[in-house]
């Protein structure tokens, strides 16, 4: 083949191929939005991205303004390198708190290596042996002695870590979990606890959202909702109810399926800078 029939080749598929493309992701986009913006839980509609990899932001801010708090401490365990999760908008918000994950974060959480901490960031491989003492380091390090939101995704072990953490601190008044979307309910899963365990991007991890509700149960929360792709479950304590009489349904009826075409939901705007990122964390460790 010749190189000008490879350039016309190329100009072929940037002409009319690559368009096509493009709108096809504005149309998942749109039908995504949809989705969350006609769904029947008042929470899940409120869904909106600022950092989060969906629309959990939204939920998230959402459950604050109903339990009336501004501001507090966050915890999160399962970060990724840092620019995509549930609690970064948090930390634009003012909120101190912490991470705990096995990545090193891409940008710089303590540009001016203060010693006055407003977050702090571990990273180490989460286990059941060690995640209580993560839990209480972070406190630690910011100064802090509860928090109000924890988070927790790590692909894998995440039913016996939130029963772990729950028996052994005060409980936040919001958990957000990660459950496996598989398994509708009334399916009863989870994945027997593997310290080694590593996600092979199949159906071999966590919980179901039965399994996890009710482990939530017995440490008095409720299932608030679920994001409206079918990956996080927002559970709030009981003596909370009172604020969400609009919230009903069974777990069945607030289950989530997976949709996982809607990775293309976004209403964050343009990519994240870490220079952006890096001054939420320069003004919370001044």
């Amino acid at each position: 083949m010749t190189d000008e029939q490879l350039i016309n080749i190329y100009n072929h598929f940037v002409g009319r191929v690559s368009p096509n493309f493009r709108n096809a992701s504005m149309i998942l986009r749109h039908i995504a939005q949809e989705i969350v913006r006609r769904d029947a839980n008042p929470l899940t509609r409120c869904g909106a991205k600022v950092y989060s990899q969906n629309d959990e932001d939204g939920i998230t801010f959402e459950i604050l303004r109903r339990l009336g708090r501004e501001s507090g401490v966050f915890a999160e365990f399962g970060v990724g390198n840092g620019t995509e999760n549930n609690t970064l908008a948090l930390a634009a918000c003012g909120w101190r708190g912490f991470w705990c994950g096995g990545e090193d974060l891409a940008f710089d959480w303590n540009p001016r290596k203060a010693t006055r901490l407003g977050f702090h960031y571990a990273k180490a491989w989460i286990t059941r042996a060690n995640i209580l003492e993560l839990y209480r380091s972070g406190l630690a390090a910011i100064g802090a002695e509860r928090c109000n939101v924890i988070s927790l995704d790590l692909d894998g072990n995440d039913y016996h870590f939130i029963g772990d953490l729950l028996a052994g601190i005060e409980p936040p008044d919001v958990f957000i979990a990660e459950y496996n979307a598989r398994f509708l309910p009334p399916i009863r899963f989870v994945m027997p606890y593997d310290e080694a365990h590593s996600w092979k991007h199949d159906d071999y991890y966590g919980a179901s959202l039965t399994s996890i509700a009710e482990l939530m149960q017995q440490h008095g929360y409720f299932l608030a909702c679920c994001n409206a792709m079918g990956c996080n479950a927002f559970f709030v304590r009981n003596r909370f109810h009172d604020l969400f009489r609009d919230v009903t349904g069974t777990v069945a009826e607030k289950f989530a399926t997976p949709k996982y075409f809607m990775l293309g939901l976004d209403y964050a705007g343009h990519p994240a800078s870490m220079r952006t990122i890096e001054s939420f964390f320069a003004a919370l460790n001044p």
